[in-house]
């Protein structure tokens, strides 16, 4: 999946990267697999803008993906590679062998044609699914779930994996792109592989107007605002900030720890924070 440029016909275009496509087998998709897709702007269910910077873009539909992959024992095949504007992996459209049609992340070099299947006695090839007890260590996982049955909710954006370290008791450890190790339950399934489209980090936007398209909105310095609107603003030409980096309501902005999920700190063996 390797990125293309452009001849610098314009400044936007100078720099302007992106995929080839060469993968995509259709642009039509499985119509009974698309729902609408209302855009939120970033605004919660009040109606409150919540998450700066996100509005616009192009209108899209959702792809319903099975990412809970419990179709167990059944083979399905490969038929096409589709392109999904609301994530940054490619999805996979699985036909099984009872009828049934499925959307699935695409590992990186599943083919068409390829035939996947999932449960826990199958053989830990790419793209079957399988639970964590049945996958030999050190081999390369994505799509993991951390409650059993709930869906995979890791490592599921573009070129990410994860690696099977250990197994004690019934907590598996596995090392995430992050480079945190965690802990998770052995009965938790996960899908063997990398993700596809692994070229996506390398890809440049070149110009605001891709931004857009993928709605998102300018985003200002807060040097460049005034001093009611941003504690970094104000000032006589260009000055520095005067003080440790804050948000524009005063709170710390680096460093600072905004963690929540206190609970499941005992899950995690190594910090994605710690020091080199």
């Amino acid at each position: 999946m390797p990125l293309r440029s452009y001849k610098a016909t314009s400044p936007g275009r100078r720099w302007m990267t992106r995929s080839t496509f060469e993968e995509i087998t259709t642009d039509q998709p499985h119509k009974p697999l698309l729902e609408p897709m209302k855009r939120g702007s970033g605004r919660n269910n009040q109606g409150r803008l919540t998450v700066r910077h996100r509005g616009g873009g192009e209108k899209t539909h959702y792809r319903r993906i099975d990412f809970k992959r419990d179709k167990t024992g059944v083979p399905a095949r490969l038929a096409t590679i589709e392109y999904d504007p609301n994530r940054s992996a490619r999805i996979g459209l699985l036909h099984y062998r009872d009828g049934e049609k499925r959307y699935m992340l695409l590992p990186n070099g599943l083919k068409v044609g390829d035939v996947v299947v999932s449960g826990p006695d199958v053989d830990a090839r790419l793209g079957n699914a399988l639970p964590i007890a049945n996958i030999p260590l050190g081999t390369t996982i994505h799509n993991i779930e951390l409650v059993p049955g709930k869906g995979g909710q890791i490592v599921r954006s573009a070129g990410t994996s994860a690696q099977l370290l250990a197994k004690e008791g019934d907590l598996a450890q596995v090392r995430l792109p992050s480079g945190e190790v965690r802990r998770v339950p052995m009965r938790c399934m996960a899908t063997i592989g990398q993700v596809s489209n692994v070229e996506h980090e390398n890809q440049s936007l070149g110009k605001a107007g891709r931004a857009r398209h993928m709605g998102q909105r300018p985003e200002v310095r807060g040097v460049a605002m005034t001093p009611r609107d941003h504690p970094h603003g104000g000032g006589e030409g260009k000055s520095p900030t005067g003080m440790p980096p804050k948000t524009p309501w005063g709170k710390p902005a680096m460093g600072y720890r905004t963690r929540r999920g206190k609970a499941t700190s005992r899950l995690i063996v190594r910090s994605r924070h710690r020091k080199a």
